[in-house]
């Protein structure tokens, strides 16, 4: 059901421009000017969000002064990533408790020579998986995740892209009325409408007690940035409290169509030995299912995070 757009107008001017088809607000931070890097260069894949870094091996320790550079790099850039690292899965771990606890997730099993702390999926035309729908990583838990490591292990001939969306900049540049609208509001996040299909009906009334639907801020607020983030994902997000159902409806369909604007985008193509590094509280991301018969193997880490506010 499409939003009534009378009842929430595009705004007149931006940054006191006036308003033209087209023009958005696209800032990669509002806290500080860009960081000036010593350790690696930064090859930027896009004006606000997603860029390379060069020049370092992940499978070396971190010193205190890079691990504070790639942060900032992070903050900065939303995603990051790397090429040509060939490093293993505990490697992959090393790299990403340098940023904090890592956490278990609730609905995947780790592979058996794996420590608990990895995901793979490993997809393939019977296996085809279900990531290609924009998510905030795990936003059904009291506490979502901070951050994710992604590593690839074997990639299709072609195909099997991923795409991140700026919320930061999905939020920048609602209509100001939207902006009044959601601003205190908060919804509902449930991982039953994405897992469920995996759980028996027992299992499923086990994890609803373990993980029962939480409330988070539709727009929350970056703990290290400041900076005001569009919060809620048509993979988690069932409604708004406070509002009556069609409007609930109407808004969150509204809200959750800003991550496929493609000015708030960067699309990574894998390649051997490739990672990606993003901020789950910044982003959204999308998994491009478009290889089939071909096979895509990567694994993840997620670094567990706070609680919106």
């Amino acid at each position: 059901m499409a939003i009534n757009l009378d009842k929430y107008p595009r705004p007149t001017s931006f940054e006191g421009r006036e308003d033209k088809e087209g023009l958005r607000i696209l800032r990669r931070r509002i806290d500080k000017e860009s960081g000036n890097y010593t350790f690696f260069n930064v090859k930027p894949l896009s004006p606000i969000i997603g860029a390379e870094i060069e020049g370092i091996d992940l499978s070396k320790p971190l010193s205190p002064e890079l691990k504070e550079e790639l942060n900032e790099a992070l903050l900065e850039w939303k995603v990051i990533f790397f090429r040509d690292q060939k490093i293993t899965s505990e490697q992959q771990i090393a790299f990403a408790r340098n940023f904090g606890e890592l956490e278990v997730h609730p609905f995947y099993q780790a592979p058996e020579d794996r420590s608990e702390e990895v995901v793979q999926f490993h997809r393939n035309q019977k296996n085809p998986g279900f990531e290609n729908v924009w998510h905030h990583d795990v936003s059904f838990r009291e506490k979502p995740a901070k951050a994710a490591v992604l590593r690839l292990i074997e990639a299709p001939p072609v195909g099997g892209d991923t795409i991140w969306a700026d919320m930061g900049a999905a939020y920048d540049n609602l209509p100001e009325k939207v902006k009044e609208k959601i601003d205190k509001l908060q919804a509902i996040h449930d991982f039953t409408p994405s897992f469920s299909h995996l759980l028996s009906p027992e299992e499923l009334v086990k994890y609803q007690k373990k993980f029962p639907a939480v409330a988070h801020p539709v727009v929350r607020t970056h703990p290290e940035t400041g900076r005001k983030v569009l919060f809620v994902n048509p993979s988690f997000t069932t409604r708004i409290i406070g509002i009556d159902k069609q409007e609930s409806e109407e808004l969150l369909n509204f809200l959750f169509r800003q991550a496929h604007i493609p000015e708030y985008q960067v699309r990574f193509h894998w390649e051997p030995n490739s990672i990606a590094f993003w901020d789950n509280r910044a982003t959204q991301h999308y998994a491009v299912s478009d290889y089939f018969p071909y096979k895509r193997i990567v694994e993840r880490v997620t670094i567990a995070g706070d609680r919106p506010y």
